[in-house]
């Protein structure tokens, strides 16, 4: 009974303690860098063509994508829809700031077992995202690239390389705002 007793004194005196430093301690704050995702939220619409190479065959392809903010602010998250040459998919996506980096982020998942993971970056009015990659055994160089054309469209493209010099274009496309 006496260890009974002395152990609730120690939870309440440990309590009594260390809340007064919790209700100092501030929340964490989303990056302000982060408000530059706002063009996002909302549904887009896709649709461009990928080149014959080492994705597969090209062809052309959609995807609808739905962005909202995660709750707190230091995600953008949402739901792609991808119908195309290799078939369909869906999963979930997720972009936000690295601010050890100084860099935004993107990882994505989907039904047809592939994993994206992306850092970027935005020069004005154009989106650029690089990766390393592997296919079929071999690593390359990944660069995803978005420009702005309005408040509701935007261009695409993705190139690969060996190097991380010489580019190939390998998919292009825009997307529209519903």
């Amino acid at each position: 009974m006496r260890l009974r007793f002395t152990a609730v004194v120690l939870v309440a005196l440990l309590f009594a303690i260390t809340l007064p430093v919790l209700a100092q301690m501030e929340m964490p704050k989303p990056a302000p860098e982060l408000k530059k995702l706002d063009y996002f939220v909302g549904t887009w619409i896709s649709e461009g063509e990928t080149k014959p190479g080492p994705m597969g065959a090209g062809g052309k392809w959609t995807v609808k994508d739905h962005y909202e903010w995660m709750e707190g602010g230091f995600f953008l998250t949402g739901q792609t829809e991808y119908n195309g040459p290799e078939g369909k998919s869906k999963g979930p996506f997720f972009l936000g700031y690295d601010t050890n980096d100084k860099k935004f982020t993107y990882d994505s998942f989907d039904s047809m077992g592939e994993a994206g993971h992306a850092k970027g970056t935005l020069d004005g009015d154009t989106w650029t995202y690089t990766s390393d990659e592997k296919m079929g055994g071999q690593s390359f160089k990944g660069r995803y690239t978005m420009k702005i054309l309005s408040p509701t469209s935007y261009t695409m493209k993705y190139e690969m390389s060996k190097d991380g010099t010489n580019w190939t274009t390998v998919m292009e496309g825009k997307a529209t705002k519903k």
